[in-house]
């Protein structure tokens, strides 16, 4: 995407130019924040933030990761009228925060009533990297740049039950056609044909598989791969267990409008139950130990860079 003397007088080092190595830690700007009443929420955050400094400089210590910069942003949604960097992770509140950034941006007057097509498919919100090199550099160095997490086996779970356990046009003839042809033995003409009904473990199978018949896909990658938490420094690190105390702490950081709160409600599917500790557990009987060990160890770097209780 960039322009060809762009590509040609640019240096590959040049690429890293204030993202490779993370600076220190910079104090939160809390000038917008008012009443006490955020003080827990604001110490867990510096501990999260902490936590991931530290863990960042022992593993920069030992593997550097090559990737272009505009690469590394090309999951980063921009709100200039605010100043921040969102990066998304499927399954960790993302749409809803899709909808709050459409409203920071004046594309919206209300998160509750912009569809979920309008959401992902409506092309309202710009991404990091159809910006020119200065323009990725600039708002990287001076905006505010947050990240929503979750804990990995929940995450992967609610992506399967989202994406295999409802009629779905897309992840069905792509990914179950190729999962079940595969993965099930005497698989029947129906299900090679629709690529509907994959089971959970057809799935973690085609997860752990080096050689999988399809590629990855955001709603199941690592998010050290869709955020590359190590390599650009945000600024705030919210959790999906605390979504909604963490997401109001954060407009307010940022200033939005007061009457600007984080939506609630599920996005999809809003009779199923949500994805939790218990459902999870409910999945992984499907597995064999060696199966669940390979899920963890697919996962071992968000589990420990963003501190979750292994399984």
């Amino acid at each position: 995407r960039l322009p060809e003397q762009q590509k040609t007088s640019e240096s590959p080092l040049s690429w890293f130019r204030g993202v490779y190595l993370p600076p220190a830690l910079h104090p939160l700007n809390k000038t917008f924040v008012k009443g006490g009443k955020w003080e827990d929420i604001d110490s867990t955050q510096e501990k999260r933030r902490a936590f991931l400094q530290d863990f960042c400089k022992k593993y920069n210590s030992r593997r550097k990761l090559q990737t272009h910069l505009v690469h590394l942003v090309s999951r980063i949604y921009v709100a200039d009228r605010h100043k921040v960097l969102y990066c998304e992770v499927p399954k960790a509140g993302c749409s809803n925060w899709k909808r709050v950034l459409m409203v920071l941006n004046g594309l919206a007057t209300s998160a509750h009533n912009i569809s979920h097509d309008d959401v992902h498919y409506g092309k309202h919100l710009r991404k990091l990297d159809s910006y020119d090199l200065k323009g990725i550099y600039t708002r990287l160095n001076t905006y505010t740049k947050f990240i929503f997490v979750r804990d990995p086996m929940e995450r992967l779970v609610s992506a399967f039950r989202d994406k295999f356990e409802h009629p779905n046009s897309y992840y069905h003839p792509v990914f179950g056609k190729a999962i079940i042809k595969k993965y099930r033995h005497n698989a029947d003409e129906e299900a090679l044909k629709t690529g509907s009904g994959v089971k959970f473990k057809e799935f973690i199978q085609y997860l752990i598989d080096s050689h999988r018949p399809v590629g990855m896909d955001i709603h199941w990658e690592q998010v050290t791969k869709l955020c590359y938490p190590c390599l650009i420094n945000y600024d705030f690190i919210g959790k999906f267990e605390t979504l909604e105390e963490d997401a109001n702490y954060f407009l307010q950081l940022v200033g939005a409008p007061a009457d600007l709160k984080f939506p609630k409600f599920k996005d999809r599917h809003s009779s199923d139950e949500r994805t939790n500790a218990e459902v999870v557990r409910q999945y992984s009987k499907e597995l064999s130990k060696e199966e669940r060990q390979l899920t963890y160890d697919f996962y071992y770097l968000d589990y420990l860079m963003f501190n979750y209780t292994s399984p």
